[in-house]
Parts: C-alpha cells; sequence; structure tokens
C-alpha cells in the first residue's frame, strides 16, 4: 500500500512514512486507501484478544513491510496491559486507557510508534521530536527510552502541564530532552513543523515526528475501538464514542476503524473551551484560533494537526463531516460540575478530559430524546487516570485521590529541562549544537 501527503505532492510506502513523519510538502501520511476487514473477522471479535485484534488491523496497514513474527512480538510488547470498558451506569461506559506505563492512552500510539521506529532505522542515529499538552511526551519518552541511536526532544509549555504531567516529562535523562517552551501548545507544535521541514537540519540530522502526526501513532489507536465492540457487542444495541478531543488524532484512529467496516452508530467530538472543530461543523468555515487554557489541558489545542487528515477522509465536506460527527463544546464549570455528578451518583471518578466526553453523551442523549429507537450505548474514552490531575481532581471533588505507585515515582525525581522562548531560531541552534 502507498501513504500520500494529504497536500498530494507525495506518495511513499509505510517504511518511510514512519520514519520521516511529515511529508516534505508539510502534509501528514494517508494510507491511499482504508483497508476493509472480512465479515468474519466481525462476527468472531467478541472471541478475540485485544493482541489478536491489534495484529489483525496492523497488518492492513503494514502489509509485507515487516513479518508476522516481528509484528507478533511488537504487538505483544505494546498492549500488554488491560484496557476494560468499565459501566458507569445502565447505558455508559468508560472505556478506561490508562493502565499503560505512564497511566495515559497515549501509551498505546507511543509504544507502537517507539518500536516500529526501531524496526526500521535499523539502529541508524535518528532524532525524534514531539510537541505535547501533556500526556504524549511522557508516553514517548516512556516508549523511546534508552533506545539506541534515537534521541528525543520533548516541546512542552511552560505552566501549562499538570506538575505531575511536567515530573513524566522531564525527569528522565539519558537519550530523553525536556525544551520547555514560554508559550502555548500551538507554539511547540508550530516548533515542531518547523523543525522537522527545516532543510538545514534534516541535512544534518535524520528527523522524525512521535507526535500524532505520525502515521504509526494513528494506526494502533483504532486498535481499542474494536477492543471497546469486542467487549460491548453483546449489548446488541448502537454504539457511540465520545472522543475528548484536542489534536484530533484519537478521533481520526476511530473514524479509520469505521471505515475498515467496524459498525460505530457515531461519534462525538467533545471539546473544551477549544472549539475550532465544533464551529466548523456550526458553519462551515475552519478558523484556527490561539489555544486557551483549561482544566483538561491535554485538549488546549487551536489548531489541530489531524484535522486535516480528517478532511481528507472526508473530501473536506463539511456535510460529510456531519453524518458522522456531533460536536460540543463545555466550558471549565461544566466539566467540574459533571465530575461532582458522577462521582455522587455512581461513585465513579472521572479526570477532565473524561468529564468532557462524558457530557458530549449527555448532551448527544438529550438532543435524542424526542426521538423513538435511539437508546445507545455511549462510550467515553477516559484518557489519563485522574491522579495525573490530582490538583485539579481534589480540588473539585473536594477529597484526596490515591496516586498509584507508578505516579509517584515520578515525584521523587529531579526535573531536568531546558527553557527556551517560542523562537524558532533559538531552538535550531540548540539542536544544531547538539551532537
Amino acid at each position: 500500500m502507498k501513504y500520500i501527503s494529504t497536500r498530494k505532492q507525495e506518495e511513499t510506502n509505510i517504511k518511510i512514512a514512519i520514519l520521516k513523519g511529515l511529508a516534505d510538502d508539510g502534509g501528514l501520511f494517508m494510507p491511499e486507501y482504508i483497508p476493509q476487514l472480512e465479515a468474519d473477522f466481525f462476527e468472531n471479535l467478541p472471541n478475540l484478544s485485544l493482541q489478536e485484534i491489534g495484529f489483525r488491523v496492523a497488518k492492513e496497514f503494514l502489509g509485507e513491510s515487516i513479518s508476522d513474527d516481528n509484528l507478533k512480538e511488537i504487538i505483544d510488547e505494546v498492549l500488554n496491559f488491560e484496557i476494560p470498558a468499565v459501566k458507569i451506569s445502565d447505558n455508559i461506559y468508560s472505556l478506561e486507557l490508562f493502565h499503560g506505563p505512564t497511566m495515559a492512552f497515549k501509551d498505546v500510539g507511543a509504544r507502537f510508534m517507539a518500536r516500529m521506529m526501531a524496526y526500521f532505522s535499523e539502529g541508524k542515529p535518528m532524532k525524534v521530536i514531539a510537541a505535547t499538552s501533556g500526556d504524549t511526551g511522557s508516553a514517548v519518552a516512556s516508549g523511546f527510552f534508552n533506545v539506541p541511536g534515537i534521541e528525543v526532544y520533548i516541546l512542552y509549555p511552560k505552566g501549562k502541564v499538570s506538575p505531575l504531567q511536567e515530573k513524566q516529562l522531564t525527569t528522565w535523562g539519558g537519550n530523553i530532552k525536556a525544551l520547555e517552551i514560554d508559550g502555548t501548545f500551538d507554539d511547540c507544535q508550530a516548533l515542531a513543523k518547523q523543525i522537522l521541514s527545516d532543510e538545514e537540519l534534516n541535512q544534518k540530522f535524520t528527523l522524525t515526528s512521535a507526535n500524532s502526526i505520525n502515521i504509526a501513532r494513528l494506526i494502533p489507536q483504532s486498535f481499542y475501538y474494536f477492543w471497546a465492540f469486542a467487549q460491548l457487542q453483546k449489548l446488541r444495541k448502537p454504539i457511540v464514542f465520545s472522543v475528548p478531543s484536542g489534536n484530533f488524532g484519537n478521533l481520526t484512529a476511530g473514524l479509520f476503524a469505521k471505515k475498515m467496516g467496524l459498525p460505530i452508530h457515531q461519534f462525538i467530538a467533545s471539546t473544551n473551551a477549544n472549539d475550532v472543530v465544533p464551529k466548523f461543523l456550526e458553519t462551515g468555515n475552519y478558523e484556527s484560533k490561539p489555544s486557551k487554557q483549561t482544566i483538561s489541558n491535554a485538549m488546549d489545542v487551536g489548531n489541530p494537526s489531524n484535522f486535516e487528515r480528517m478532511k481528507s477522509l472526508f473530501n473536506d465536506d463539511v456535510s460529510e463531516f456531519k453524518i458522522e460527527i456531533e460536536s460540543y463544546s463545555f466550558s471549565d464549570e461544566e466539566t467540574k460540575q459533571t465530575m461532582i455528578k458522577v462521582k455522587n451518583e455512581f461513585d465513579y471518578t472521572l479526570d477532565p478530559h473524561g468529564a468532557v466526553a462524558y457530557l458530549g453523551l449527555e448532551t448527544l442523549r438529550q438532543a435524542q430524546s424526542d426521538k423513538k429507537n435511539e437508546s445507545f450505548i455511549g462510550v467515553l474514552l477516559e484518557t489519563a487516570h485522574p491522579a495525573k490531575f490530582v490538583e485539579v481532581v481534589e480540588e473539585v471533588l473536594k477529597e484526596k485521590i490515591e496516586i498509584p505507585e507508578k505516579l509517584e515515582a515520578f515525584n521523587k525525581k529531579e526535573k531536568q529541562s531546558v527553557e527556551f522562548s517560542a523562537d524558532f531560531e533559538v531552538v535550531k541552534q540548540f539542536l544544531m549544537e547538539e551532537k
């Protein structure tokens, strides 16, 4: 299968698409078509393990670029933790994506990507660039730590990630370097794209991305949509996924799953005050904006990269978007009230991002309350353990949150970062002086 830039000026194979991350024309790599899975795969889905699902889906995108044995080994290493669909109420389930090593959903994508890059790079030196609004950086750091030949540079916005997230970004040392940018996530993302496309830097180093810019981050994120279906298919109701959305990689992966044949009834793009996609679906006009800081900081994105992939999937036609996606935005106050409500009524602790997703399900259910036969199972993607946002969660719920041991270990380590202004030339000079 060929991989083609969303800007149509470059095509390549999966190996090069993964190793480059960003196309030379500034676009994002997409498969030339979304492969279809056979009917018997879906009939047998409840009988398959998460690892078997991951292998089957990944094979469609990777083809003969990697042997079955090597791919199975990678999948088994990546998916070595549970991803349970936990019942909150009669018709709402939380797909808990936070049981991996850094306790965030990005463990799935980052660990897969790290192993694919190591496999395809064959030990050749490489610099990996990752912008993060919180959880990407720690998952990338965990995935790439001590991988021979690979140096990782994580750009994060100063003062705009939670204290525990910052510790997870900045305490690795070794081949992981944290660049603390005096700006927003959008500034970090813009710097990452400038670095990846800079001719002089590319002549000196082999550069690649580790954000959801990279197709190797997106492919594995589709696995857990299939896995949720495997767990919930027996309920025999339409399934709606509410995805807390910032850079829109997670939702794009869900769209991949549906286009492969998974019978997802509806998607909800649930956002915080950074509402460029809800506004687009409302007006038909896409207008990026400076990001706003919220308590659901991983979604504080004013110009989501993966919107370019979504446009490609929907032929840049807002009416096609609307068939598949409802989108709503919510304030911090609404988010806090939902965290309190769900804890009081169902004894379930949501992090701020999961709370936004819960609100999306409630809003859709209210909108459909006057329609017959619209009863559905709502699945919210709970993308991070509440303890990663312990200050916010404890303040909102007025109770102590237990910090899991694997998170507490980061608190005991010392921060190591280099501070920069959001100035490309300054960051570039730093990179040029690196070995």
